[in-house]
């Protein structure tokens, strides 16, 4: 069974003990040895990464972590999270994982593993400095950008925008439409279990959605690209995909559905089998640095601090309406709500 999931009051309590007690491996204050970005220096050695993250931003992140930490070498395996989950599970069954850290899509995913003792508690002091909602309560993961998905038109063949989850299943949009498959994509899998258990559309609101023929592809890299060259003319698909887009003269427009917006935090944890824990515990801090932070929003992404600031033309997360489910209820049903999708769409 999943640990149970806490709330922004019992955050803040997480919180308070990271802080107190974060510091190096040997639980010593690392405060005098902290960077001026906020992240502790010294580790050295190899560090494995599992990570979702598209491939040129994970290779942007290694190299600025390398800045503050340049003894140690960073091998990065990029996959989906569908993949990456399959990948761990092999090794769990054949000698244990690879990886020090992972940083991947959805929060259900890390809920199952620190359920079953596959991540440690994080030794990492700058939690106090995020925002509660992306801390776990019993520290084991903190989630390192907010990323919500979008209705992404293409502004050449689309006249009349979608505004709202409920407008896709009109029958003008049949055949237009392109979402990432949630067998390979965690945020997929996440928002279709956030869809079912999302009163106002639920699965009779599914049922029209594949009723109006989506085109599913692997993931939301992918479905930007087909909303750009115009072969869908809309797509379901993360907010820093259709922003890119557009930044690069894409006919590319979005929508942040008015009847909610759901979104993952990317967290990141340190997997207990971990060779090299006190670089994996760096390497987390540095993700939710302010520097890292910073980096973060250079990539598009909306953070998990109030003072990284924001991309250039995202709005601040008080202006949306964020679809906040109860997680336990998404854990407990996101694999037998891809299970419904995928039966629908046969």
């Amino acid at each position: 069974m999943l640990h149970r999931y806490k709330y922004p009051a019992l955050a803040l309590a997480a919180v308070a003990l990271l802080t107190a007690c974060g510091g190096g491996a040997d639980g010593a204050d690392s405060a005098s040895d902290a960077s001026p970005s906020g992240t502790s220096a010294g580790a050295g050695g190899s560090l494995t990464v599992y990570t979702s993250e598209p491939q040129a931003k994970i290779d942007e992140l290694v190299a600025a972590y390398n800045e503050v930490n340049p003894d140690v070498s960073v091998e990065v395996f990029r996959a989906g999270t569908g993949e990456l989950k399959t990948r761990i599970a092999t090794e769990k069954e054949t000698g244990g994982i690879q990886a020090d850290v992972i940083l991947a899509a959805d929060v259900p995913t890390f809920e199952a593993y620190a359920a079953e003792g596959d991540l440690q508690v994080l030794d990492i002091d700058n939690t106090g400095e995020l925002n509660p909602y992306v801390v776990d309560a019993e520290g084991y993961y903190v989630g390192t950008r907010i990323i919500p998905t979008v209705i992404a038109y293409n502004t050449t063949l689309v006249d009349s925008a979608p505004e709202s989850w409920a407008d896709l299943v009109d029958e003008q949009y049949k055949g237009m439409i392109a979402m990432p498959n949630p067998d390979v994509s965690g945020a997929a899998a996440f928002n279709t279990a956030v869809w079912l258990e999302t009163p106002a559309l639920g699965e009779t609101w599914l049922t029209d959605l594949v009723n109006n023929d989506p085109t599913v592809l692997e993931s939301n890299g992918p479905v930007g690209q087909a909303v750009a060259a115009g072969t869908s003319g809309i797509g379901i698909v993360v907010d820093y995909v259709a922003r890119e887009l557009a930044d690069k003269g894409s006919p590319v427009s979005l929508a942040y559905p008015t009847d909610g917006v759901p979104y993952v935090s990317q967290p990141a944890g340190v997997f207990t089998d971990a060779k090299n824990p006190e670089a994996a515990h760096e390497f987390v801090e540095f993700l939710v640095s302010k520097e890292g932070q910073e980096l973060a929003v250079a990539q598009s992404y909306l953070p998990v601090r109030d003072d990284a600031g924001v991309p250039a033309g995202a709005p601040a997360l008080a202006g949306l309406e964020l679809l906040n489910p109860d997680l336990a209820a998404i854990a407990e049903k996101q694999a037998s709500s891809v299970a419904k999708f995928n039966e629908l769409l046969k």
